[in-house]
């Protein structure tokens, strides 16, 4: 287990090679797309925002404290360095709801310990990231998870360039603290909204399935596998396989 409890905001992963031309195009696709998806999905985030605020009592939006990867390393720019940030999301789950059961369920998934997930999952037996029947979720946040509209105000998280259009997920910061150092290599890259395991299967992997994807995803990383990951996330999304 890696403890970085209190090196969080500068553990440096070494990186094979800088491919600078790479990160400055997909920079430049992520804030032209994302810009453009903001503007021209403004009246349905409107809309959504309605939803969420009357459903419940609390902000619309979610803010989790989530990592992200930078490069840094002088001109090469050769290493990543993680930090937390401000991970943005339509509220889907009451505000004062507590992050025990989650933390619990967490534990059980990066560890692999299928019975204590189906503990926590109320005698649910499945293998996913995310916990069924979480008594934390509003009404219409069952529905916002599963068509992944609650995920769309990751679009500003792009365009801040804290994250990606397209990369492995960005942990939660409790998770991070139960890596193992084999773990921690899936941050080596641009923290993203969709990617390999998001169009391979979602949350019904398990977290050793997740990592090895993510760092399939680093191996072959190119703009044009970007890109076929941005095509192949719609069918991915419509079939609403892991999702919820």
């Amino acid at each position: 287990m890696v403890d970085i409890a209190d090196t969080r905001r500068s553990v440096v992963l070494p990186l094979a090679s800088s491919e600078r031309g790479y990160y400055v195009s997909k920079r430049v696709f992520d804030l032209v797309i994302s810009t453009l998806l903001l503007v021209a999905l403004s009246p349905l985030l409107a809309i959504l925002a309605v939803i969420v605020k009357f459903d419940s009592p609390g902000p619309v939006l979610y803010r989790q404290r989530r990592m992200s990867s930078v490069r840094v390393g002088g001109e090469d720019r050769s290493h990543w360095e993680v930090r937390e940030f401000d991970f943005l999301k339509f509220r889907t789950m009451r505000s004062d709801g507590d992050t025990s059961l989650h933390r619990r369920y967490i534990a059980a998934y990066i560890s692999g310990d299928e019975s204590a997930m189906e503990t926590e999952n109320d005698g649910v037996e499945r293998s996913a990231y995310k916990l069924v029947g979480d008594p934390r979720i509003t009404r219409s946040g069952r529905i916002l998870r599963k068509l992944s509209l609650d995920e769309l105000p990751q679009l500003w998280n792009v365009v801040r360039g804290d994250m990606s259009l397209v990369g492995p997920r960005p942990p939660i910061v409790y998770e991070v603290d139960l890596y193992e150092p084999r773990h921690l290599r899936r941050l080596a890259a641009p923290l993203g909204i969709t990617g390999l395991w998001q169009v391979s299967g979602r949350a019904a992997l398990s977290f050793e399935e997740m990592v090895t994807l993510d760092l399939e995803y680093i191996e072959r990383r190119s703009f044009l596998f970007d890109l076929k990951i941005l095509a192949l996330t719609v069918p991915a999304v419509l079939s609403r396989e892991g999702a919820g």
